[in-house]
């Protein structure tokens, strides 16, 4: 009985953050209803997104089912779709249509570029939309290229995760005004809101406008990652003077290393000094001398051995479902708890017992 129970939400099946937003509604609580493509398939066989829903097969092409969808959205309280814009249109089930079968319906459009502009009809990927909020340039040291991180930034929260709170935010909205609305989501702005920070330190001065020399970068030698004596890794963040402290008392170092915390100038040859202090010791060796105190340290952990840890075990933060491990919902609720029904749908397993609702209502 998550926080989100009572709400039902469509998800026209897409890629990546698409699912993972209708996970993230699922995990909720609301009852998120996959409409797959038949013979469509899961492209990834066992496909995390897709735990706790139901799946119905719809050939969008086909008047039966554009009708059959459009008496499924009668039945919900939003959709989101994934596709480039016009699509749904010329299938006849764009926002226009499905506000006539039902006013109240929030619907959800989650795209690189967005619905309008002049790239919005152009293919694109996560490194495309984040080179262009200007999130990419400012990852990676100074002497190579940007790095190419994970499409985290741009797909999960630039995309996924905006549109999850877009549409909560219209749901919400419409239960005031009794009246839907659409939620275009760009992948651009998206990561853009989340450079938010970046953009407050270079209006203040604390930003230089350059890769790997500043706070947050890589460019202080108390905020990185450094390799241990047995070739694991560990990431160390001690930006606060205290902070910082704390590691310099524990790992026996000479008091001049506080008077050049926070002068740029030192940071370099700084950041040698810490590289070569921390092959000095095993990854193990640091963790019992920093685990549980203020020094802002933690080892680096494979995703998939990341469950093993204890602080995660303490907070369930991990779970099994049919055999996989698996981050469990997120966050935590003090009295509505989400929870996981089941493992990821099978494409169109419920098909039979949707359409008979459909009927009896």
């Amino acid at each position: 009985m998550g926080p989100l129970s009572g709400f039902r939400i469509i998800e026209v099946v897409g890629i990546g953050p698409g699912p993972f937003a209708g996970m993230m509604f699922a995990d909720m609580g609301a009852e998120v209803i996959a409409v797959d493509r038949p013979g469509g398939g899961m492209a990834i066989t066992k496909d995390i997104n897709r735990r706790g829903k139901r799946s119905i097969e719809i050939d969008l092409k086909s008047d039966d089912g554009k009708t059959t969808f459009l008496e499924l959205c009668k039945t919900a309280d939003a959709l989101f779709e994934g596709y480039r814009p016009g699509v749904m249109e010329k299938l006849g089930l764009g926002p226009d249509e499905v506000a006539a079968a039902n006013p109240k319906l929030v619907y959800g459009r989650m795209t690189g570029w967005g619905q309008t502009g002049p790239l919005a009809h152009t293919a694109g990927h996560d490194i495309n939309y984040i080179a262009l909020s200007g999130a990419l340039h400012a990852m990676g040291p100074k002497e190579t290229p940007p790095s190419a991180p994970l499409n985290l930034v741009g797909d999960y929260g630039g995309g996924g995760m905006m549109l999850a709170f877009g549409l909560v935010c219209a749901l919400l909205e419409a239960q005031k005004s009794g009246k839907g609305q659409v939620v275009d989501v760009s992948m651009v702005e998206g990561s853009s809101a989340l450079m938010s920070i970046f953009h407050s330190l270079m209006a203040s001065g604390r930003w230089a406008p350059m890769r790997g020399v500043n706070l947050l970068d890589g460019g202080a030698h108390f905020y990185g990652t450094f390799e241990t004596k047995d070739g694991e890794y560990v990431s160390f963040g001690a930006i606060e003077p205290q902070f910082m402290q704390i590691f310099i008392d524990k790992a026996g170092l000479d008091a001049s290393w506080m008077q050049k915390h926070l002068n740029p100038g030192e940071w370099a040859s700084l950041k040698g000094e810490l590289t070569e202090l921390f092959k000095s010791k095993t990854s193990a060796d640091w963790q019992e001398l920093l685990d549980g105190t203020d020094a802002c340290f933690a080892p680096i952990l494979p995703f998939w051995e990341a469950h093993n840890h204890p602080h995660n075990q303490a907070r369930g933060s991990f779970i099994e479902v049919d055999g996989l491990m698996q981050p469990a919902p997120t966050p935590k609720f003090s009295r509505t708890e989400p929870e996981v029904r089941h493992g990821p749908v099978k494409s169109g397993s419920d098909t039979d017992d949707i359409l008979a609702e459909l009927k009896s209502d």
